[in-house]
C-alpha cells in the first residue's frame, strides 16, 4: 500500500460519507467539505504517485474508480435533492454507459482500457471542481456561485464527452487492428 493508494482508498471511503451527509441529515456544508476534499485529493494522489515514484497498477485502477464513484454519487444525490436537473445527470451517465460498452468491446478483443487522455483528466478535474461549487451555490443561494458553478459544470460535461469520443475512436482503431491481424493470420 503506497501513500497515493492510501489517499485513493480514503477518497473511496469519502463517497458514502458524502452521500450520508447530503441525503441523510442534509448537512450540506459538511457535504461540500467532503466533496471538495475528495476532488482535491484526486490531484494530490496523482501528484504524489509521480513525485514519489509510487505509480502502481492498483493506483491506476483505484484512482479512476474513485473519480467515477464520486461523479456518480454526486450526480444521483444532486438529482434526488434537485440541485441539478435530471437531463444533466442523464448526459453524464450516458457518456459513462458508452465508456462501459467500449470497455466491454475492447475486452472481447483482448485489450484493456485505453490510456487516460489529458482531456478526460481535465474534464474530471473540472467536474470535481464544479460539484462542490454547485452545492455551495445551493447552500448560500448566491448568483455568482450559481453562474460560476454552472459554467464549470457545462464546460466539464462538454470535455467529458469529447474525451469519451476520443476513447471510442481509440477503441474502434484497436478493434479494426485486431480484425486485420486475425484476417492476416487466417
Amino acid at each position: 500500500m503506497t501513500v497515493p493508494n492510501l489517499i485513493s482508498f480514503l477518497r473511496l471511503l469519502g463517497v458514502p460519507v458524502f452521500l450520508y451527509l447530503l441525503l441523510g441529515p442534509e448537512a450540506d456544508t459538511a457535504a461540500v467539505i467532503v466533496l471538495a476534499i475528495g476532488g482535491t485529493t484526486d490531484w494530490v494522489d496523482g501528484f504524489l504517485a509521480r513525485r514519489l515514484n509510487q505509480v502502481s497498477r492498483l493506483g491506476e485502477l483505484m484512482d479512476p474508480l474513485a473519480d467515477r464513484l464520486y461523479i456518480l454519487a454526486t450526480l444521483v444525490a444532486f438529482t434526488i435533492r434537485e440541485i441539478v436537473p435530471w437531463q444533466f445527470t442523464a448526459a453524464l451517465l450516458l457518456r459513462d454507459a458508452m465508456m462501459i460498452l467500449c470497455l466491454w468491446v475492447l475486452r472481447r478483443y483482448g485489450y484493456g482500457p485505453p490510456p487516460v487522455h489529458y482531456i478526460g483528466k481535465t474534464a474530471t478535474f473540472i467536474l470535481l471542481a464544479a460539484f462542490p461549487m454547485l452545492l455551495l451555490a445551493h447552500v448560500v443561494n448566491g448568483d455568482w456561485w450559481y453562474a460560476t458553478a454552472w459554467a464549470l459544470a457545462w464546460w466539464g460535461i462538454v470535455l467529458y464527452w469529447i474525451a469519451g469520443l476520443f476513447y471510442v475512436i481509440q477503441a474502434v482503431g484497436a478493434v479494426r487492428a485486431a480484425r486485420r491481424a486475425r484476417t492476416a493470420v487466417a
